[in-house]
């Protein structure tokens, strides 16, 4: 479907709820495409493709809602789904903060094109996928030290998407991604180790080499051979750029609305308090170009726009969609997101922490003795009182150099400590959703052998 059809389809979704009882009503669509393509020991190892479209329709009967979706475009669907949306909200309980926006609160205008969310060059061939693929499987394989290549992956993606109310928006755009990773096996049993490396962009032409995922994949993999436990006890700790976003994706997720309006955020009384160090900013821009979060409006219609977060390490605000901002008593900061199977929520766009002076092999040489992590798995973190654990595994550092890998540690502290305190790099990767540098933890508690 082009974006005039969901345009059209959108419009004949709204009519058939305001017949059906609806007061008023919003609806998304989404059309998609996707290719993925996977090869093992230089042979093709699975490919698929597919198409789909999906709807959503959100109606609304005096403060009550509900939401229903389909995949099916049919008139007999879009009528079942109508009728099914109203009888479920005259059923549901009275929300005061539910509807849809004051009609001048939505957006009027907006530059699709500066945003360059689409590729225009045709959608690549499997074998070109393959093609990819293998050459990275290929170049991961050419590292000494690697028994096996387990997984290259090549793939592409476009979505059509397209919103609309019955007060009067009606907006959509189109959305492309290529992807390209690779996976490495170094050992074997219980000395086996293995990691990987990968790329994700808008554009084909802004997409990593396969060569260069491969041998970073590897090269990666090899780093952690003969990995041992780290010793216990307090020790700065270093969040390589890879994982680094995890902690601010713990503020960001605390500082939601809905969590906010819950009372189940550890920062529920720290607005306009500091959360990060003095002069450190945390900036959310929905219209930087080529990027995965970028949004032309959100998903309630309402203009998205540059804000920040954090300024000079205070925190401004929180994000919100209309129903958490009513709740709160605060306008909407433009920040809902939606698919097609539930209301809007909150969510955050492209951000970017202010990047530090020194490199990463700077705040190496500066830690002295303590832990460079570069994955981590499971996740204990307490939402009301921003207790944080989680098991690691990086590289030992001792004398400010990388002495040895280490695996099987926990990692523990509280996030409004260990926020307060971050020492960033200068190794962010701008192309990113979430543009954060490499990050030093001063002191962390650190359970290992």
């Amino acid at each position: 479907m082009t974006p005039s059809d969901l345009s059209t389809l959108s419009q004949r979704l709204l009519d058939v709820a305001k017949s059906a009882g609806a007061d008023a009503a919003d609806t998304i669509a989404i059309q998609g495409t996707s290719l993925s393509v996977d090869v093992r020991s230089g042979a093709l190892e699975q490919a698929e493709r597919s198409e789909s479209i999906d709807i959503g329709l959100r109606v609304f009967v005096g403060q009550k809602q509900a939401n229903v979706s389909a995949s099916d475009t049919s008139d007999r669907t879009i009528e079942e789904m109508a009728m099914r949306a109203v009888a479920m909200a005259s059923e549901a309980p009275d929300d005061p903060f539910a509807g849809l926006a004051e009609p001048d609160q939505l957006v009027t205008d907006w530059d699709i094109d500066s945003l360059q969310l689409n590729d225009t060059s045709p959608e690549p061939a499997a074998e070109d996928l393959q093609s990819d693929a293998l050459a990275a499987e290929a170049a991961a394989g050419k590292i000494k030290g690697i028994s096996q290549v387990e997984q290259a992956s090549a793939a592409y993606g476009a979505r059509n998407i397209w919103l609309a109310t019955s007060n009067g928006f009606s907006g959509g755009y189109r959305r492309t991604d290529r992807a390209l990773s690779c996976v490495s096996i170094a050992g074997s049993g219980t000395d086996m180790e293995r990691d990987y490396s990968g790329d994700s962009r808008i554009f084909q032409s802004d997409l990593r080499s396969a060569e260069d995922i491969g041998t970073e994949a590897s090269m990666r993999t090899v780093e952690r051979i003969g990995a041992r436990k780290p010793p216990t006890g307090t020790y700065p700790v270093l969040f390589d750029e890879r994982i680094s976003s995890s902690l601010i994706g713990h503020l960001l997720a605390a500082a939601n609305g809905s969590n906010i309006a819950r009372g189940s955020s550890w920062l529920r009384d720290k607005l306009e308090q500091a959360v990060l160090p003095d002069g450190m900013n945390l900036v959310e821009d929905p219209h930087r170009p080529r990027t995965s979060g970028t949004r032309p409006f959100d998903a309630e219609g309402l203009p998205t726009h540059r804000r920040t977060i954090v300024e000079n390490g205070v925190l401004t605000g929180w994000t919100l969609d209309l129903s958490t901002a009513r709740k709160l008593e605060m306008a909407p900061t433009g920040n809902a997101a939606r698919g097609t199977s539930a209301p809007p929520s909150p969510s955050n766009w492209n951000v970017t922490l202010d990047a530090g002076a020194a490199t990463r092999d700077d705040l190496i040489q500066d830690m002295g003795t303590g832990l460079l992590v570069t994955s981590m798995i499971g996740s204990t973190i307490n939402p009301n009182t921003g207790d944080y654990s989680r098991g690691a595994s990086g590289m030992w550092v001792e004398n400010g150099e990388i002495a040895y890998p280490v695996n099987e540690c926990t990692i523990a502290g509280n996030l409004i400590d260990m926020l307060r305190q971050i020492v960033p790099a200068n190794d962010a990767r701008v192309h990113l959703s979430r543009v954060v540098p490499s990050l030093l933890i001063p002191g962390m508690t650190l359970a290992g052998s």
